[in-house]
């Protein structure tokens, strides 16, 4: 078994109605799960206290935020992880485990859903509650605000649900939904406190980690919570410091300016690997590389186009060139590996002939398209130098446009026909949720079908695997025909350390738990 093979059996997960047969109570005790080899980025040793951690990101600039219910970079969602937490959050497997819940229990009807909270304080000395818990969901699907989060909620009934006691909450939902966990783990459904609004300017969470100063685009410095439930972190501080080029975060690092860099190319992870300046982490194909074709505006309203663009795609020689190797093709589906994952359709292989007849058919043979692009992540300039040449063996022109890194994810969510895109790992169903239903907040191809989002409620509500299984299956054979994602790889998550830094998490993927989990690091 290679490297590969070993992510992807790592990333199926768990039924968790199999866990919880006769949907009793069912107890989660543990506080992350396996952490795999974290020996060390590398090396192990015993972890001691101290120091102040500098780790550098790509930012957003002014747009830079510090509410975790808006957290879409990187950056933004690592500082939030640091401060708050939610109910759940995904482990390696991508199975659902318990954070500042305890516990769950299903109703037999898997209509209500019983969650227990854990001991655990605000940074004021409040006690988490289970009115705080409802508040923070309200404020997330508040019809007015565009929270991250909002549909993926969308099953619970958040006006009838209600909190039993302090430490209690049942959550009355609007139809049985058998992967509740998920909903509790969703990206941005962090726990604030009641009445919590100006969270830019006065964040107050219960994570690890307290807020001394915040520039948004420049830095963001934290201190050690020491009363922190899951164990006040090793480090004194962790500071956040922006670095939006690749060459600035990596020369930070050899200068000693920072002691971990996020996310490294696969050329600079070859140039330094096994030399001794710095550490490399690869975390296995965990971002899915794609280009999102605007499905509600032409010329991608029309399917026989997107079809076509499909098989312009010369997938292997994108994953070679754009991602110099570091990971593996992809089939127009996200979650390769993953649970429910469709593997039964044939990969595709560039065809341009079918993709020039398939053009003529749309009345398209002469297509002029714009790609946008930016230097915002890893490959995607590249990515799109590559498929413009692969367009051109089609008749079709592709003209590229290089964005700002500042506003590039904001700018083509509604803007544009095609665009650059990538995602981190996640469940399936937490895909199709945040993405592909018509009142999905960051739905980058306008994919909006009625049927398709009754399918995906039927999945939701499905008790048993195998029916499940082939309801997601309905969706995703949908989606290779005829979606929005061109998704031509899966790339390796590639982080850079000091060789003083340990406890950095080898095997979990980018949005997982474990990534960027900085409470659990310490310095040699």
């Amino acid at each position: 078994m290679n490297d590969h093979d070993h992510n992807h059996t790592g990333l199926r997960r768990r039924g968790f109605l199999t866990a919880a047969s006769g949907l009793g109570a069912l107890a989660l005790a543990g506080c992350g799960g396996s952490r795999g080899d974290s020996g060390g980025a590398s090396g192990g040793g015993t972890p001691r206290r101290g120091g102040r951690l500098r780790a550098a990101f790509a930012g957003g600039g002014a747009g830079e935020t510090l509410d975790p219910h808006r957290a879409s970079l990187f950056a933004d969602v690592a500082r939030a992880k640091a401060l708050y937490d939610k109910l759940a959050d995904y482990g390696d497997d991508l199975s659902a485990r318990p954070r500042l819940a305890s516990s769950w229990e299903a109703r037999p009807g898997l209509d209500r859903w019983k969650v227990s909270l854990r001991r655990a304080e605000f940074h004021d000395g409040r006690p988490v509650t289970a009115r705080d818990v409802l508040y923070s969901y309200r404020r997330i699907a508040d019809p007015a605000g565009a929270f991250r989060a909002k549909a993926s909620l969308e099953p619970v009934d958040l006006d009838a649900s209600r909190a039993v006691d302090a430490r209690t909450v049942e959550f009355v939902l609007k139809r049985p939904t058998a992967e509740f966990p998920n909903v509790l783990a969703s990206f941005g459904a962090y726990i604030v406190p009641e009445g919590a609004r100006d969270l830019d300017r006065a964040p107050v969470g219960s994570g690890p980690f307290r807020l001394v100063s915040f520039a948004p685009g420049r830095t963001a410095v934290l201190r050690r919570n020491d009363d922190y439930w899951d164990g006040a972190p090793y480090l004194d501080e962790l500071e956040f410091l922006v670095a939006d080029e690749e060459s600035a975060r990596v020369n930070a690092l050899l200068g000693g300016q920072v002691e971990y860099a996020h996310e490294l190319n696969p050329a600079t992870a070859r140039a330094h690997e096994g030399r001794g300046r710095i550490e490399i982490v690869r975390l296995r194909n965990s971002a899915m590389q794609a280009f999102a074709m605007k499905t509600d505006r032409a010329p991608f309203d029309d399917p026989r186009v997107r079809r076509a663009f499909f098989l312009i795609a010369d997938r292997q020689e994108l994953v070679d060139g754009a991602l110099s190797g570091a990971g593996v093709v992809g089939n127009d589906l996200f979650g390769k590996g993953c649970e429910f994952y469709a593997d039964d359709l044939p990969q595709r292989t560039q065809d341009l002939d079918r993709a020039r007849s398939l053009l003529e058919e749309a009345g398209a043979s002469d297509l002029r398209v714009t790609l946008d692009t930016s230097s915002v992540a890893a490959g995607f300039t590249e990515a799109a130098g590559i498929f413009r040449d692969q367009a051109a063996g089609a008749g079709v022109t592709v003209e590229v446009r290089t964005g700002g890194k500042d506003s590039y994810w904001a700018d083509v969510l509604d803007s544009g026909t095609l665009c650059c895109y990538r995602s981190g790992a996640m469940p399936i169903e937490s895909h199709i949720s945040q993405r592909l239903l018509t009142d999905s907040t960051t739905n980058a191809t306008k994919w909006a079908h009625k049927d398709f989002d009754a399918l995906y409620r039927q999945a939701q509500s499905t008790k048993d695997d195998k029916e499940r299984a082939a309801l997601f299956g309905r969706m995703q054979r949908r989606l290779y025909a005829e979606g929005g994602f061109l998704v031509w790889g899966f790339a390796d998550w590639i982080i850079g350390t000091a060789p003083s830094v340990r406890g950095v998490d080898r095997k979990a993927p980018a949005n997982t738990l474990d990534w960027a989990r900085f409470d659990k690091v310490w310095l040699a």
